[in-house]
């Protein structure tokens, strides 16, 4: 397999190399820039820029980006223009690659067609970011935020069976990623590998994702990357618009559908608001060969949001409210040790389940709600005060296989409640400089609630954290440059009953971070990104204190409070070449983390009255990770267009010269579509299928239950058609995933010991905006 895919990189850059090569030796240089508006210096999508001489120029994207390739050297007017704003007409001298920042000014803010975005703050970095979202986001509705982002090269899941997924990316995971739910930095039982996160997918109008080391703008947990989820912007003029999403699918007989509705007030020039929801009721997955029992899924979700932007103040209350109750395969808890013994080399149920939608214990029932309120306001010369304050609630109870009256009570009841507070400072200029300074401050509380029968598997803790930040940014032709450096607190005190006797214990962590980044454009299509960053994390409560069995995982954990902070050196390097016909990213990281704290699987099982569980226990080592992302679609014509997507991770235990468990193995995604016009008009059909390989990991620690299992080959395939309903688009879909119905267990699923991986399976998707 590894072969297999350097003889494909090998390619690629021969091919990239001939391509480069077969450019003019003149008129190549190219203008690239961003337009924004002055009031709120939000992205301007579809903004005209012209360069008036040469009778050419570009429409301005989703984030206020454009491109002009091929411009000889010399002197030009170029001419911006945007509807209900001043146009900007400046003399601009072409030597070299330029970069260009333009700010348009409403010329009456009150005039009908003027449309000022919701205030949703891009995240600008040199780290490459790569992001879901118009029909890709669409074919990935109804999925998991795990599952939908595997779709972007470096991100993979850890998984608990085959509806409990998390995202990895660079083989890190839980508390070492950050996500950002519409700018608030989700906090619920995160560190748990069968905790995945508590979002609802369908909010999200984009998806994007950081890779790079990325706490001097966040914080300790986004060490390992970032994932921002973001919601359309409010509207704020008077429009209604809305969007139904219908799913149904054959495995688990699953339905799953969405409904968002926006709109803007007619009196008061700049109010919006929105209203969205989502449900999912699926019963048993099937493997290829059996049903898994108790593997149901209840889920019941909804948010509002409702703002006002001014040319000065913009300001939005968010609220969302996630629930959902999931089944754990039954299977995975046995009674003794021999029956725990023989399913793991049996590695699949004893038990013949039958479908049904019930679910029973063992199961999880979770909620989260979440409440922002975001302000800002406009100083002159561009300057903007950001104020964000975020209140959250995570309540999660486990139930376990117990007898009698017990089995109605959980076995892990807990409650935390987080509070935090952002404020930041930042400042646009038209010459080289922009950059902000900012405070971030929260404060948690976890309890676990009485009446379980069962010892707390972690305590009951306070945290408080505060982090300032500086960074700034340099812009200047081709060439940008970033750097900025954090400096953090942390305290926490934990309590807990150890054999009758309470303890308590707290700690003190501090930490500075830093970060420098540039991305220059080493011709009109080829750029290069490089960021190196240090980062840190301490340690989490449950590799402290976990004393007990983790019931999502069927395992007993043991932790250890005398664990020291983590601190990682991060270098990440992406190229990047955008032809009219290919595109290739090509992303390469090195990551050191001294004090890496990992869960490794341990030869012992542990007997009690509630099952035979194997024993995990949480280490400590120094670790480094590395590998690489490959990204590329080639246009063979109108019609046909070919992709491929494939990442390497390498990890190594450098104290103990061996590997680190639960480290993705080597995959490669290549696929081929086709699409077709439909009559006269603009929309298209789409017709595409891919084989995705994921090789047999060979890196596996010293000791594990089960030989990690052989590499898997799986075909998908997908239809996509518009239609009109009216004059409003409806989007049908027919997804089949797994065609060939293989038998195959990942790597990466913490339940490949008892069970296989989920069989075929057909998705019928709707999407209607009106």
């Amino acid at each position: 397999m590894v072969t297999f895919m350097k003889y494909i990189l090998l390619l690629y850059f021969l091919l990239l190399g001939q391509i480069v090569n077969a450019q003019e030796k003149s008129c190549i240089l190219t203008i690239r820039g961003k337009i924004s508006h002055e009031e709120n210096n939000e992205p301007i999508e579809a903004a005209y820029v012209w360069i008036m001489e040469l009778g050419t120029g570009a429409i301005s994207d989703l984030n206020g980006n454009f491109r002009i390739n091929d411009i000889c050297p010399g002197t030009y007017k170029l001419k911006i223009s945007y509807l209900g704003h001043a146009d900007i007409i400046e003399k601009i001298e072409i030597k070299a690659n330029s970069n260009f920042t333009f700010r348009l000014h409403a010329e009456d803010i009150n005039l009908e067609g003027v449309e000022i975005h919701g205030h949703q703050d891009a995240i600008i970095t040199t780290t490459s970011v790569n992001s879901l979202r118009g029909d890709e986001l669409k074919y990935a509705r109804g999925e998991s935020l795990g599952n939908s982002l595997r779709r972007i090269p470096g991100v993979n899941t850890y998984s608990t069976g085959s509806n409990i997924s998390k995202p990895v990316i660079h083989g890190l995971h839980s508390n070492r990623i950050m996500i950002l739910n519409n700018g608030i930095r989700l906090e619920g039982q995160q560190w748990g590998s069968e905790h995945a996160p508590e979002l609802d997918p369908f909010i999200a109008k984009e998806i994007a994702v950081v890779k790079g080391a990325e706490t001097v703008r966040f914080g300790p947990e986004a060490m390992g990357g970032i994932i921002i989820v973001n919601p359309s912007p409010l509207p704020v003029k008077a429009e209604k618009s809305g969007e139904i999403d219908l799913i149904g699918s054959t495995n688990g007989r699953g339905i799953n559908g969405a409904a968002s509705f926006s709109g803007g007030s007619e009196k008061i020039k700049g109010l919006g608001y929105r209203l969205q929801g989502s449900s999912k009721y699926q019963g048993n997955i099937q493997s290829p060969d059996y049903f898994q029992g108790n593997t149901g899924v209840r889920e019941l979700n909804f948010s509002g949001a409702i703002g006002y932007s001014s040319q000065k103040l913009g300001t939005e209350l968010y609220f969302s409210h996630y629930q959902t109750t999931i089944g754990i395969l039954r299977d995975a808890h046995t009674g003794n040790l021999s029956d725990l013994e023989a399913i793991i080399q049996n590695g699949r149920p004893f038990s013949e389940s039958e479908f049904t939608y019930k679910i029973n214990n063992p199961k999880q029932v979770v909620a989260h709600q979440l409440v922002k309120l975001k302000s800002h306001y406009h100083l002159n010369n561009g300057a903007k005060l950001n104020l964000q304050y975020g209140f959250q609630r995570n309540q999660r109870q486990e139930f376990d296989r117990r007898r009698g009256e017990a089995n109605s009570r959980p076995s892990l009841d807990l409650e935390l409640f987080t509070n935090s507070l952002d404020f930041s400072f930042t400042h646009v200029t038209r010459k080289n400089w922009n950059g902000s300074v900012g405070l971030n401050l929260i404060q948690q509380a976890n309890s676990n609630i009485p009446g379980t029968g069962v010892v707390p598997l972690i305590p009951n803790y306070d945290m408080i954290n505060a982090g300032i930040f500086a960074i700034e940014k340099f812009t200047s032709g081709s060439l940008e440059l970033e750097g900025g450096l954090r400096y953090d607190y942390r305290y926490v005190k934990a309590a807990r009953f150890n054999d009758g006797d309470l303890e308590e214990r707290d700690f003190t962590f501090t930490n500075f971070s830093a970060f420098l980044g540039g991305v220059y454009a080493l011709s009109r299509t080829l750029t290069i990104n490089t960021n190196f960053g240090t980062a840190w994390r301490p340690p989490n409560i449950n590799e402290q204190f976990s004393q007990g069995l983790r019931q999502g995982v069927a395992a007993i954990e043991i932790g250890n409070p005398d664990f020291i902070s983590e601190q990682s050196y991060k270098w990440v390097n992406t190229l990047n070449y955008s032809g009219k016909i290919l595109k290739i990213e090509l992303t390469g990281y090195a990551n050191r983390i001294n004090n890496y704290i990992y869960l490794n699987p341990t030869e012992q099982q542990f007997v009690s009255l509630r099952g035979s569980f194997n024993v995990f226990e949480y280490q400590q080592t120094d670790a480094f990770l590395w590998g690489f992302d490959l990204n590329s679609n080639y246009e063979i014509n109108s019609h046909f267009e070919v992709f491929t997507r494939g990442s390497i991770v390498r990890a190594k235990n450098i104290i103990d010269n061996n590997y680190l468990p639960f480290i993705p193995s080597d995959r490669l995604e290549t696929g081929l579509s086709f699409k077709f016009l439909q009559g006269k008009s603009s929309s298209f059909s789409k017709i595409f299928l891919s084989n995705l390989l994921v090789a047999k990991q060979t890196r596996e620690p010293d000791f594990d239950f089960a030989a990690a299992p052989e590499g898997y080959s799986l075909w998908n395939l997908g239809i996509q058609t518009p239609v009109k309903v009216g004059k409003n688009p409806l989007s049908i879909g027919l997804h089949v995933n797994n065609v060939l119905n293989i038998s195959y267990k990942d790597y990466m699923n913490r339940f490949r010991y008892y069970t296989h991986e989920m069989g075929r399976n057909i998705l019928f998707k709707l999407n209607y905006e009106f």
